[in-house]
Formats: structure tokens, C-alpha cells, sequence
């Protein structure tokens, strides 16, 4: 006969428990002289052996990460498991501190993972006699969820969507890959939806074309183009109209158009170099010496022309120095040859 079950303990008022109203006490159960072989023991299989690398979101080479098959009420729930058939106690030494590695790093990645508050770590190894511990993330601001009953509330909340748990899962396997081994979890991938009808997708792509016109003529207008290189020196092709009111900010003038006819322009030495090197196209620079051989052909012509035109007079009037009709002396200059003035 067994004893009367005692009365419902105190954790049942606990915030975190997942039950409320009229609870009882389940019977004790006699216990066994032999308990069942676990999963991995005796003639039973290993499913944690049998599994192929396909079936974990991350593999290495002595531990492997793997998931539920569907997701769950929690953001993350993950099984560190070695790849060697062993139990903790088990464990090498090796293994034994990677397993300590692995859990921090494990739950670091978890951690991580948006909405994650803390990761619970737990290990209970009545079910497979191969090495598993699990990892729970308890959902950040739910603080009834804190404490020991976290297991049951995945059990209980309505599981997240599969969008979520696949980004969730490839997030923890790309951070784990992180310090080697490789990820196996991919990110969920986009469902491409396909239009109604040519005709609407024809409409949506001139409405697209239109709002795409629209945006770059406002910000054209809004932005400024900076001025290049060329626009900004003398001599440049702007985009001013003809009578130079076409834009705010003109060119300066160059010498071509501030410069006087030919037959009054100054002479080449008297035009500012910066602005005869500047208005000069390269023709012109050959030009530009071909005045200077005229001027000085000029002057030797009309200084013949005046010495000869003096001969005459002198041997007409019999004075040196007289006034000539071809090139007139300055009064006051004792030359006996006058100086044509410049053209």
C-alpha cells in the first residue's frame, strides 16, 4: 500500500510555475532492481552515432551542434554533442576542457541571438548514454520564465515562426564557424512572389520608372554638380547663354574678348602674359611671333625710306637736317637719322 502523497510543495506558488488551480501529488512508483539500458547501451542503437553530419547546424572535428527538428516556444534550443561515444565522466582530459570551451562558446553565440536574456545550460543524460548537453534561451524581459521550469515553458508557449528559428539557427552556426569547424545552418530564403499580370507588372514598372525620374530631377536641383577643372579656368566653355546672363556664377573674360580690333590692338609685350598665355590657342602662339618679324621688317623699311627721303632733301636744299615729307623729324633731336614711330 503506498503512502499518502504529501502536500503540494511550495514551488507551486512560485511565479515560474506553468500550473495553477487544483494540483495533487502523482503516486510514487516502487523502484527497480535493474534500470533499462539507455540509448547507446547494451543492444540499443546510438542515435547520436547513426546521425549524419547533414542533421546538425554545425560540425567540428570532435563536437557537433544540432537542433530540434521544429521550432519550439523558446528563440533557441540547441544539443552539444561529442562525436566520440562517451559519457561526461567519460571524458578525457582533452575533450574534457573543449567541453568546457564549447559551453562558453555555445552560449556566447546563443547569447547573442536578439530577445535572449540568459542561456540555461543543462545536462541529464537518463535518456542516451552518449555525451549531450543541452542549451535553452530564455526570452529577454519574460522574468516567469526564469528558474527551473524553463524546459516545460518551451513545451508550452507557442512556437516561434520558422522564418525566425532557421535566421536564429544560422546565426549561432556562422558564430560558432567563427572559430573553425563548419555551418551547416542556412538563413531562411526569400519567397519571391510573381505578379498578377503582365499588365500590372508593366503598370508597376513605368510607375517605378516615373518615381525614379522624379527623385533624381529633385536631386538635381537639391545638389549641386561640383564644377570641373576645365569649367573653372579662363577660356572655358560654360554653360552661360550667348549675352552672359545664363547662370548665376560666369567665366572672366578671356583676352580674345576684351582685345581691340586688329588694326588698333597694343602690341603683343603690352597684353598681360598671364592673359595672352591663357587666350592663346596654339596657332596663335606661332601667330604670335609673326607680328614681331612684321613690326621689325616695318621699321627697317620705313627708316630706309626716311634716310633716303633725307638724301634728297639735303642735296636739294643743301642743309642737313631738313624737313622731309616722308618722315618727319621731332623738333629738338640732333639724329641725323629719325626714327619711324611704331605701327
Amino acid at each position: 500500500m503506498h503512502d499518502t502523497p504529501p502536500s503540494v510543495p511550495d514551488f507551486t506558488q512560485w511565479p515560474s510555475f506553468p500550473f495553477e488551480g487544483d494540483l495533487r501529488v502523482k503516486q510514487l512508483d516502487d523502484p527497480v532492481p535493474v534500470e533499462p539500458p539507455r540509448k547507446g547501451e547494451g543492444l540499443r542503437e546510438c542515435t547520436a552515432c547513426n546521425a549524419p553530419d547533414d542533421a546538425y547546424i554545425w560540425v567540428g572535428e570532435r563536437w557537433r551542434v544540432r537542433a530540434m527538428d521544429r521550432p519550439t516556444g523558446l528563440p533557441m534550443v540547441l544539443i552539444l554533442e561529442s562525436r566520440t561515444h562517451l559519457d561526461l565522466g567519460d571524458l578525457p582530459n582533452l575533450l574534457a576542457a573543449e567541453l568546457g570551451v564549447m559551453t562558453v562558446r555555445l552560449e556566447r553565440a546563443i547569447r547573442s541571438l536578439d530577445g535572449v536574456a540568459r542561456v540555461h545550460v543543462n545536462r541529464w543524460g537518463d535518456g542516451s548514454a552518449h555525451l549531450h548537453m543541452w542549451f535553452l534561451a530564455r526570452p529577454y524581459g519574460r522574468l516567469q520564465l526564469r528558474g527551473t521550469f524553463l524546459s516545460l515553458w518551451d513545451s508550452i508557449l507557442p512556437p516561434i515562426s520558422e522564418a525566425q528559428w532557421r535566421e536564429n539557427l544560422a546565426l549561432v552556426a556562422a558564430w560558432l564557424a567563427e572559430f573553425g569547424g563548419r555551418p551547416l545552418a542556412e538563413p531562411p530564403r526569400i519567397q519571391w512572389q510573381a505578379p498578377s499580370s503582365l499588365l500590372a507588372q508593366s503598370a508597376a514598372a513605368h510607375a517605378a520608372a516615373e518615381a525614379e525620374a522624379v527623385s533624381v530631377i529633385e536631386a538635381a536641383e537639391e545638389i549641386p554638380e561640383p564644377a570641373s577643372d576645365a569649367a573653372s579656368g579662363p577660356g572655358s566653355d560654360g554653360d552661360s547663354n550667348d549675352d552672359g546672363q545664363g547662370g548665376a556664377v560666369t567665366d572672366p573674360p578671356t583676352a580674345e574678348a576684351i582685345s581691340p580690333p586688329a588694326d588698333t590692338a597694343p602690341p603683343a609685350d603690352r597684353i598681360p602674359s598671364a592673359d595672352r598665355d591663357a587666350s592663346l590657342s596654339p596657332i596663335d602662339e606661332d601667330a604670335a611671333g609673326s607680328p614681331t618679324d612684321e613690326e621689325t621688317s616695318g621699321t627697317a623699311a620705313q627708316t630706309g625710306v626716311a634716310e633716303q627721303s633725307t638724301r634728297q632733301n639735303g642735296k636739294a636744299e643743301g642743309v642737313t637736317g631738313g624737313h622731309g615729307s616722308a618722315a618727319p623729324r621731332d623738333e629738338g633731336t640732333a639724329s641725323a637719322a629719325p626714327t619711324a614711330t611704331p605701327v
